[in-house]
């Protein structure tokens, strides 16, 4: 049996780049029908993303849109406006990332559609929310990580900010987005009432941020500094072993002590520093840096093999280029290979969620821009002669019509 619990939710997808793709991606996950709208230049992701055979379908791009139709429509032009609404009325839910005055100007806004449609549920994707002094700004996954402070964890480590080298907000608001718009759903099965749903990455961020690095600050009077100063210690890092390097975590009493055993350091194993949770805590500068001392005696394989004997948690520190050849993730199959209509052998990653006893569908593949306009105008009502002339007159485009071709 397919775990499809979506399966006849239609949603209408006004995102581009990655935070509103993720989130949409995920519900087709789950077996929702996604109808992308993209215009004649496409979504920026397919070049932005990175090379391609094409230069239209980076791999990033591939990737977060999986599942979902496509249509291309020109929102400028009368016949674009008149199928846009069509889709509005025939989809259950609406996901945009647009900024909110040119939703307005569309009449795409919460505002008018729910007014329409109170049964509709319409998720808007904001920088930073429709209030306060920020509303309105643009914003990207860097931008962000700068204004959420999570650039400035590693200026508290390490004397400089830096980014995490992934789009890690926008994944993260787009997970917590399509949780959302289920929860949504499953309000709207109850009482048959839609939702207005505006979701601020910026505000998402930092209370992220916060939930672990607001700390001692937790507490009036504060107890401390703010951070958890474990995690912004300066040797919490990878360890260096003979030939590359480790990670590992250790928390627990018994788990300490079986560290201090197999790295050879049984003169600490009673120091009182180190004993106890709360003695660590105190101390976590000293027990940190005892922790991260280079472990250059032996291999990245001689040190694991420890470890698992001793039944502490530690793996090896990935490249990006040994991460593909992870022995785990050959075993499981995450990554597998399918033909796509203009890119050739592509690259599939596989759901990781199992669900009794088997993996959802990985979907069709990321479509080529206006790839289905006629179909879903077909859907729609639209005659033969009329989408026709909806294609001369340039409001839609098929693939072969579009820029993207």
């Amino acid at each position: 049996m397919k775990f499809e619990p979506l399966k006849g939710i239609k949603i209408l997808d006004l995102t581009s780049v990655v935070v509103g793709p993720v989130a949409t991606w995920r519900l087709g996950q789950y077996g929702a029908e996604i109808i992308k709208v993209e215009n004649p230049s496409g979504d920026l992701m397919r070049g932005l993303g990175g090379i391609s055979p094409t230069g239209q379908h980076s791999g990033a791009y591939l990737h977060l849109n999986r599942g979902k139709k496509n249509i291309c429509l020109d929102l400028k032009k009368e016949g674009g406006k008149e199928i846009i609404q069509k889709l509005v009325e025939w989809c259950d839910v609406i996901v945009a990332n647009m900024r909110p005055e040119a939703l307005e100007r569309l009449n795409l806004d919460a505002k008018t559609i729910r007014a329409k449609y109170p049964e509709k549920i319409y998720c808007l994707i904001t920088g930073y929310g429709t209030d306060g002094p920020y509303s309105g700004l643009p914003t990207y996954d860097s931008v962000l990580q700068g204004a959420s402070g999570i650039a400035g964890l590693t200026m508290a480590r390490d004397g400089k900010p830096a980014y995490v080298p992934m789009l890690i907000c926008d994944h993260v608001v787009g997970e917590i987005t399509a949780g959302t718009v289920m929860a949504a759903l499953m309000q709207r099965q109850n009482t048959g009432v839609g939702s207005s749903i505006e979701i601020p990455m910026f505000e998402t961020m930092a209370s992220f941020v916060l939930q672990e690095h607001l700390a001692q600050q937790s507490f009036e009077p504060p107890v401390g500094p703010p951070g958890d100063l474990r995690l912004l210690s300066p040797h919490n890092q990878p360890v260096k072993t003979k030939d590359g390097y480790i990670s590992f975590t250790i928390n627990t009493d018994a788990q300490v002590q079986a560290f201090l055993k197999i790295t050879d350091r049984a003169e600490l194993l009673h120091d009182e520093r180190f004993t106890t949770v709360a003695s660590r805590a105190k101390y976590v500068s000293e027990w940190f840096e005892i922790r991260g001392t280079a472990l250059d005696n032996k291999s990245t394989d001689e040190w694991l093999t420890i470890f698992r004997e001793t039944d502490l948690p530690a793996m090896p520190c990935h490249t990006l280029e040994t991460l593909t050849n992870d022995p785990h993730l050959k075993a499981v199959k995450l990554i597998d290979f399918e033909n796509h209509p203009t890119e050739g052998k592509i690259a599939v990653i596989r759901s990781t969620i199992k669900v009794d006893g088997n993996y959802p569908s990985a979907r069709s593949t990321a479509a080529p821009c206006g790839w289905d306009t006629t179909k879903i105008l077909s859907e729609l009502g639209y005659s033969e002669t009329e989408m026709e002339k909806i294609l001369i007159e340039k409001a839609a485009y098929n693939f072969k019509d579009s820029k993207q071709s």
